[in-house]
């Protein structure tokens, strides 16, 4: 009996459970869950097989033939609203349901570097209206790991492919108010043109791969948000 870990839309669609149960009689590949899962709950099928919805094994996003055991860690990811980590990108990089401190965060990137000249920063808010409606509140649900390791990755190729010196991420989970801070980006180089090209591009990246999804809550009910402005 496998295991299939829900997230976002997913959890509706199967009537608001958490996860799956599912026994493949035949086969042990992905394609033969997928198989299964079109049969038990043909909405779901329907987004895999239109590639909205991924499956991950053990935190990585499979392919048809990946082989899949009892005790691997499967889960079903629709679109997102994404090693082991050492001390510096515990500070540098985290998902965390507390509230962060701007003026602590910016800190923690200018004592890097006395080269640092430019610092651009994003700090994402909790907005009360959201695609012509209403939002009271929202609520943000994460793949706890892999949206930690994403981070990560995001962090990484930042440094490799802009002439930065350093960058921050730090994005919240949990329930948000309106008017709290949800995600902040700080990117800081010797030159500001430079902070500014990865500071766009990071949080850009983070909204396409990053395994966080939102959930709006409106005077009309409850709205998993799907594509990311």
């Amino acid at each position: 009996m496998l295991t299939v870990k829900l997230f976002g839309v997913t959890k509706v669609m199967a009537g608001n459970q958490g996860s799956l149960s599912m026994d493949l009689a035949n086969g042990r590949q992905v394609k033969d869950l997928i198989g299964a899962i079109e049969i038990d709950y043909p909405a779901i099928g329907e987004l895999i097989q239109k590639k909205k919805v991924l499956v991950s094994v053990n935190q990585e996003i499979a392919q048809a033939d990946t082989v899949i055991k009892e005790s691997d860690e499967i889960a079903l990811l629709p679109p997102f609203a994404g090693g082991t980590s050492d001390q510096v990108d515990d500070q540098f990089v985290r998902v965390q349901r507390e509230n962060f401190s701007i003026d602590q965060e910016l800190g923690r990137v200018r004592s890097r570097s006395k080269r640092i000249g430019g610092i651009a920063t994003f700090l994402g808010i909790a907005r009360d209206r959201s695609r012509g409606r209403d939002v009271d509140s929202i609520t943000f649900e994460h793949y706890e790991g892999m949206a930690q390791k994403t981070l990560f990755e995001i962090r990484e190729r930042a440094l490799k492919e802009f002439d930065i010196l350093e960058l921050l991420i730090v994005h919240r989970y949990g329930d948000i108010t309106i008017g709290e801070n949800i995600v902040l980006i700080i990117a800081g180089a010797e030159h500001r043109a430079d902070a500014f090209r990865a500071c766009q591009w990071a949080i850009d990246e983070l909204k396409q791969i990053t395994p966080i999804w939102k959930l709006e809550h409106t005077p009309e009910g409850e709205v998993w948000v799907e594509e990311h402005p």
